[in-house]
């Protein structure tokens, strides 16, 4: 029902907003283990009569702003981490899409949660500047674009907060000759198109590497049989975009690439949906021939648009993303292991995929993008996040043994273990 909730409202296929909402339900029965992973630290007698103890104590009030692409499970990201690491929770959904959202806090209340323990608030702007400014507020979580987190990041802090923000993003995925061809090209297809290309993670870069670049043509044939249409519709391959101003940014990125001297293997901007004429319809596009300087190329497109850059060697292809500010998700498409090895040590992104175009850890790691797409300390989910929700408190303890004896001495000096 939450699913049927996200297709109506944000229009991604049901099938796509039930991995939403399983996705984040695994980061919730992962928490189901915090009597363990909460576990604090002891040393008895680390002196004569001394003990020391280190636990993890809630911050307090915790609050977290969620994007409108998974209205499911980012807020299973945020607020079940908040309360059960002890805190109470101010959860703000996307102003879009909030239904999916309202109904998981019903449920948790149905569920026997208190009153007051999550307590979910709407709007924008505003909004965020009283999560950001109340002093009762002690952490934020953020998930979104850019030019908000670095403001929810800045003012938060300046405001004594802890943050952690994770931002936008341009992901690469490099293809190998001795790639698996077949499962190869699934992959691209689906990473780079699915749900509108409306993910963070999606794979909006393939770097083609020698031979690997005769594979593109099939790679747009394969893209071409994708169905478009609404979300809620059986055949959907891929939904709407969100509103009809991040259409109209999508097609004018893909015109400044060809304007810049790209190739459009593919065009999805006049793709026409019979049944519902006035959507926020892009279809699949891919843009070949493109470098590092194309506006297409530095600007996160967040639509179901590939782009290609063909290079000669791993080594140019590692130095390439490796200049690119972003630093969220990476994956390589290899039959060699070496190749592989030699990928994951020198990339420098916080994510990587071998022959896995999404690698987006499961919870029993963290969500651990880098570089320009995150901001913060801790990062969302797993031990991570637990440790962002708490703060660890220390004990040291004596209890002489000659406590009841009167008597004397004070110690001035710095203690020192004996």
């Amino acid at each position: 029902e939450v699913a049927k909730l996200i297709t109506t409202e944000q229009g991604k296929t049901l099938a796509d907003a039930e991995g939403d909402v399983m996705r984040g339900l695994q980061v919730v029965e992962n928490l189901c283990a915090n009597t363990s992973l909460m576990m604090g630290e002891t040393l008895t007698g680390i002196a004569k009569d001394m003990d020391l103890t280190s636990f993890k104590t809630p911050l307090g009030v915790c609050a977290g702003i969620a994007p409108f692409n998974f209205p499911a499970m980012i807020p299973l990201w945020m607020f079940p981490t908040g309360l059960i690491t002890g805190n109470t929770y101010v959860m703000k959904p996307s102003e879009r899409d909030p239904s999916a959202c309202m109904a998981l806090v019903e449920l948790m209340k149905e569920a026997g949660a208190p009153d007051g323990t999550v307590s979910v608030i709407h709007g924008q702007h505003d909004c965020v500047n009283f999560i950001c400014d109340h002093p009762d507020i002690r952490a934020i979580s953020f998930v979104g674009g850019d030019a908000a987190g670095k403001h929810i990041y800045n003012r938060g802090s300046a405001n004594g907060k802890r943050v952690q923000c994770n931002m936008g993003a341009k992901n690469h995925g490099v293809i190998m000759p001795d790639a698996n061809k077949e499962s190869t090209i699934n992959a691209l297809v689906g990473a780079a198109f699915g749900a509108a290309g409306q993910r963070c993670m999606a794979l909006t870069t393939a770097v083609v590497v020698g031979e690997a670049q005769e594979w593109m043509a099939d790679v747009a044939e394969r893209a071409s049989k994708l169905k478009v249409t609404a979300g809620h519709e059986p055949t959907s391959d891929i939904p709407p975009v969100i509103s009809p101003e991040s259409k109209e940014r999508i097609n004018n990125l893909i015109q400044s690439a060809e304007d810049e001297g790209a190739t459009l293997l593919l065009d999805g901007r006049n793709v026409v949906v019979e049944d519902y004429p006035n959507g926020n319809f892009v279809g699949p596009t891919i843009i070949s021939n493109m470098n590092t300087d194309m506006t297409a190329y530095k600007k996160e497109i967040f639509g179901p648009v590939l782009c290609v850059i063909n290079v000669d060697t791993l080594d140019e292809a590692i130095d390439l993303i490796n200049k690119n500010p972003y630093g969220n998700g990476t994956a390589i498409f290899t039959n060699n292991g070496a190749t592989a090895r030699k990928f994951t040590s020198e990339i420098d992104v916080g994510q990587v995929g071998v022959n896995v175009p999404i690698p987006v850890p499961l919870p029993m790691m963290s969500f651990t993008g880098s570089r320009g797409s995150f901001l913060g300390d801790s990062h969302f989910y797993g031990k991570q996040g637990l440790s962002f929700y708490t703060q660890t408190k220390t004990v040291t303890s004596m209890w002489r043994e000659g406590d009841a004896a009167v008597g004397g001495k004070a110690a001035l000096s710095m203690p020192v273990q004996k």
